[in-house]
């Protein structure tokens, strides 16, 4: 029973009572804290070159400096719009699970998860409205959290620390890169310093989650279970390649774009850098057995139209 794991585990409840105090001392007014230029200028990078899709590959070979910077805008404005929708989702799965058995002792961090994670939307969403006049709509998900009951709770907080790990990687980026406006990086630096204590607890609550799952599904439960989670990381990772932000790009064939960049030898080792640390973090609590995924392209948790 994950409550008796929980109640038992001293050094979780010690990093609880950290990440709590740390909460409430880093808290901060986001409708005071950044200041909205009326706009920003287009002749520069909006996201860190490195981090966009098209980065190393022919497809940017082929494309001069202006439209590099335009497809740069567009692809922050769907990296916003992924957190905007990945928050959304988040807010309400834990919400379902706050003050409910088993997960008595967190409920106190789910309040500052909660109300925190409403702000990061909130300030992604005004970014995107405000510079890009739209927030790209996401695929709905596909989880099985259904099929496998035992497993609910385990597959939603994986999914979360999956998500914050991938965009942390981009704000940690972002925050430090002199090349963007500093509208840009506070957003992202803002947003680094609060998912940095999400993310030490969702790494130990996952463990725990880890230890009570094994306890009731069967060793081919769990083999399914493990291909899901693949499945759910190129679906994660593959919603960075979204055909609309070519298309708003101005650049031709959005869709054929998108399969040649998924396609590229450059797009396995963007993933694997991308997803270093959440996937180090898989295998060593034995979640994962390896750090190989399916090739991209494959059907996935998520699709992606």
């Amino acid at each position: 029973m994950i409550s008796e794991l929980i109640s038992k585990d001293e050094r979780f409840q010690e990093i609880l009572e950290r990440l709590n105090r740390k909460s409430v001392e880093d808290y901060y007014n986001p409708y005071r804290m950044f200041e909205w230029p009326d706009s920003l200028p287009e002749n520069r990078w909006w996201m860190s070159p490195e981090l966009t899709t098209t980065y190393g590959t022919e497809v940017a070979a082929e494309l001069d400096q202006e439209q590099l910077y335009r497809l740069s805008r567009y692809e922050s404005i769907n990296f916003y719009s992924l957190n905007v929708d990945g928050i959304r989702d988040l807010i309400i799965e834990v919400t379902r699970r706050i003050h409910t058995r088993g997960f008595e002792i967190p409920s106190e961090f789910f309040h500052h998860f909660i109300g925190e994670e409403n702000e990061h939307m909130w300030f992604f969403a005004e970014f995107c409205q405000r510079y890009g006049e739209k927030i790209y709509r996401q695929v709905e998900s596909s989880g099985q959290d259904e099929t496998w009951p035992e497993a609910a709770s385990f597959l939603v907080f994986v999914r979360i620390l999956l998500f914050e790990e991938l965009v942390d990687h981009f704000n940690s980026t972002m925050a430090l890169d002199e090349r963007l406006h500093d509208t840009i990086r506070a957003v992202n630096r803002i947003h680094h310093q609060d998912e940095s204590r999400h993310i030490a607890f969702g790494r130990e609550l996952v463990s725990l989650l880890f230890e009570d799952l094994k306890t009731k599904a069967s060793p081919e439960r769990l083999d399914e279970i493990r291909e899901y989670i693949k499945r759910y990381v190129n679906y994660s990772f593959e919603s960075l390649f979204n055909p609309q932000v070519y298309r708003d790009a101005g650049i031709p064939e959005p869709f054929a774009v998108r399969r040649r960049l998924l396609a590229s030898p450059r797009s396995a080792e963007f993933q694997q850098q991308v997803l270093r640390k959440p996937l180090n973090f898989l295998v060593k609590t034995g979640i994962l057995h390896d750090r190989d995924l399916a090739p991209a392209g494959l059907p996935t948790a998520r699709g992606n139209s």
